[in-house]
């Protein structure tokens, strides 16, 4: 008997969907996360949400928090799982450097994009943001649809 082969897994485990709705993303990092083992776990299970979770910077170190991993059941039966504890993102001196001035002088903040598997390790991926006003959401809104109507319309005209 032949093995089924198996469809490739999307790599993605959270997004932050109203991340890019409510501001104008400028810059985007790759950060790594330090990790307890029952959060590993969790994630590999799905249970994250980033929706509202952010990104500060104290002494020179990346921290993110607000991003909730809700513990499994029989996972963590000797630690006491916080679920929405801070935790250390792990970025190169020169990005924390980028993203201090950002920050510091142009008065941006720091979102949190998605988390995903990179080989065997969750990253996450950040954004230096702007918060949109209501006539930009409307403006982006109204391009998006644009654009939707103008693949119809080319859709149809080439048949």
């Amino acid at each position: 008997m032949a093995k089924k082969p198996s469809k490739p897994s999307s790599n993605s485990i959270a997004k932050n969907k109203t991340a890019r709705f409510e501001f104008s993303i400028q810059d985007e990092y790759e950060a790594g996360l330090q990790l307890q083992g029952w959060e590993v776990k969790a994630i590999r299970d799905g249970k994250v949400n980033l929706t509202e979770s952010y990104v500060f910077l104290r002494n020179g170190e990346a921290f993110i928090s607000g991003m909730t991993i809700t513990p499994l059941n029989a996972a963590s039966t000797h630690v006491v799982a916080d679920p929405i504890r801070t935790r250390k993102l792990l970025l190169n001196r020169r990005e924390i450097d980028k993203l201090l001035g950002a920050v510091n002088r142009d008065g941006e903040t720091i979102i949190a994009l998605s988390m995903y598997w990179k080989a065997s390790f969750v990253k996450l991926k950040i954004g230096t943001a702007r918060g949109k006003k209501l006539h930009d959401k409307r403006a982006d809104s109204k391009s998006r649809d644009w654009q939707r109507d103008k693949a119809r319309i080319m859709k149809s005209s080439n048949r």
